[in-house]
């Protein structure tokens, strides 16, 4: 056993986070408010590569229903 958590190699989903913004930037497209930077990759694949750790500011976003 390593003593890392199950979640440990669970890919944290962008898309489905609050703090994911596509940019303006056609080099950098991809943002995370939360950590405050720009990417050419998803920014939870950036936070593993760097850190060695799954994003840790990861917030599912509120979807709020359409009315017609």
């Amino acid at each position: 056993m390593t003593g890392k958590s199950k979640t440990f190699n669970t890919r944290v989903n962008c898309y489905e986070c609050k703090h994911f913004y596509v940019t303006w930037d056609a080099q950098l497209p991809r943002g995370c408010r939360a950590f405050g930077f720009k990417s050419a990759m998803l920014p939870s694949i950036v936070v593993k590569q760097s850190s060695g750790t799954p994003c840790m500011k990861f917030v599912k976003k509120e979807h709020k229903g359409r009315n017609g």
